[in-house]
């Protein structure tokens, strides 16, 4: 029989985060007592004062198509955020609202890359990178990093891997899935580089507000206009605001790439929901502050208790992570040993081990460029954290 499935779509690997996170909740509702570490989500509720806003639009019917590139007030409320927090200057036309920040990163290597570009990705990576710079044709190039760097790259190693084909650099500072942060000075010392160079950086900073350095979020766009003018910044209100469901993202940049980016969405999703971009504009023009700073000292808490306890656990070490909410372990040291029957060769097969014997979803650091590490989120109540770190620890202590 004839094959339908194109090559490009032959080549396309399931997000392990999402995989993962659908196993945990299916044991769960079959039953299973599994503790699931995988999500990507903030387990809090979305403040109220956006959720009445939501209710509100839709009392009020608006329920109807937008233009395709979203709500011109939300572009203004886009505008009128960076602005405010980084001094940046954008108009409407340089924004597009696209349905989640993944979305908006998809249509961003769609318009800008070309069968045999190279993106330059700092590895480990955010498992999306990979797989939607290959589907625009392009080849990512790996940066590898690890904990001696604090999973950064150097000035040194970014001008090592420019080649005539570069086309971008993507930085995604706090990082998934390591929880790295990069400082202004860092950033300008990366600003340099680029600046000798004829590409883009597209700057992922969707985890932006949950920073535990004590210092202010900073976008690279806000170094200047000649980093600016190379920058696409992708955001959206996820992480910020609990409203991963709401599917609510948006890019800034040049407006000739935004242009692009509306023409292809509006071949292919049309606007995002209507009554979430109107509650959207109430969670930019006026933050629901207290919300997001307790969100994030729990986040802190349980990162705190989470790193104690990892590097408490025999065969396992992690960085403690200055944002998001993941932890990023390295099992390296239990590399090629038996541990409850089973050889261990890398975090995918220690993952295995535990959704197997311990009902403990982990997303395996393969899926992140990284064999030697698994992830673990701590966006889960406490108790549930308490629950799962033991579990591992028991595991691990009686079989090693």
């Amino acid at each position: 029989m004839r094959r339908f499935l194109s090559a490009r779509a032959e080549r396309i690997n399931p997000s392990p985060t999402l995989a993962i996170d659908a196993i945990a909740k299916e044991l769960k509702a079959r039953g299973e007592n599994v503790i699931g570490f995988g999500a990507g989500e903030p387990d809090f509720d979305t403040p109220g004062e956006i959720k009445e806003m939501a209710i509100r639009a839709l009392q009020e019917g608006r329920t109807k198509y937008t233009p395709a590139s979203g709500i011109y007030h939300l572009k203004e409320a886009v505008c009128h955020k960076y602005r405010r927090e980084q001094g940046l200057e954008y108009q409407p036309e340089e924004v597009i609202i696209c349905c989640g920040a993944k979305h908006a990163l998809y249509n961003v290597f769609q318009v800008a890359c070309n069968p045999g570009d190279e993106v330059l990705l700092p590895s480990p990576y955010w498992v999306s990178y990979y797989e939607q710079i290959r589907l625009a044709g392009a080849e990512p190039v790996l940066l590898a990093t690890g904990s001696d760097e604090g999973f950064k790259i150097s000035p040194e190693l970014l001008a090592k891997n420019i080649t005539p084909r570069t086309k971008a650099l993507v930085l995604n500072s706090p990082n998934n899935p390591t929880g790295a942060v990069y400082s202004r000075e860092e950033l300008s010392t990366l600003a340099g580089v680029i600046a000798n160079h004829d590409m883009l950086v597209i700057s992922d900073e969707i985890y932006e507000e949950i920073n535990y350095t004590g210092l202010p979020n900073v976008s690279i766009a806000a170094l200047g206009p000649e980093i600016k003018g190379r920058t696409v910044i992708v955001n959206g209100l996820s992480k910020t605001f609990a409203m991963t469901g709401w599917r609510i993202g948006y890019a800034l940049g040049d407006r000739e790439i935004i242009k692009a980016m509306s023409a292809l969405q509006s071949h292919s999703t049309s606007n995002p929901t209507t009554f979430c971009q109107e509650a959207a504009i109430t969670a930019l023009l006026d933050p629901p502050r207290e919300a997001v700073q307790m969100m994030v000292a729990e986040f802190k808490k349980r990162r705190d208790y989470m790193v104690q306890r990892v590097r408490a656990i025999p065969g396992l070490d992690c960085l403690n992570p200055e944002g998001a909410f993941y932890v990023f372990v390295n099992m390296a040291e239990l590399a090629g040993r038996r541990i409850a029957g089973r050889i261990i060769k890398n975090g995918d097969d220690l993952a295995q081990l535990f959704l197997e014997k311990i009902k403990v979803a982990v997303v395996p650091g393969s899926g992140f460029g990284a064999p030697s590490y698994f992830r673990l989120s701590y966006a889960l109540g406490f108790e549930q954290i308490r629950e799962g770190l033991d579990r591992i620890e028991e595991l691990l202590t009686t079989h090693c």
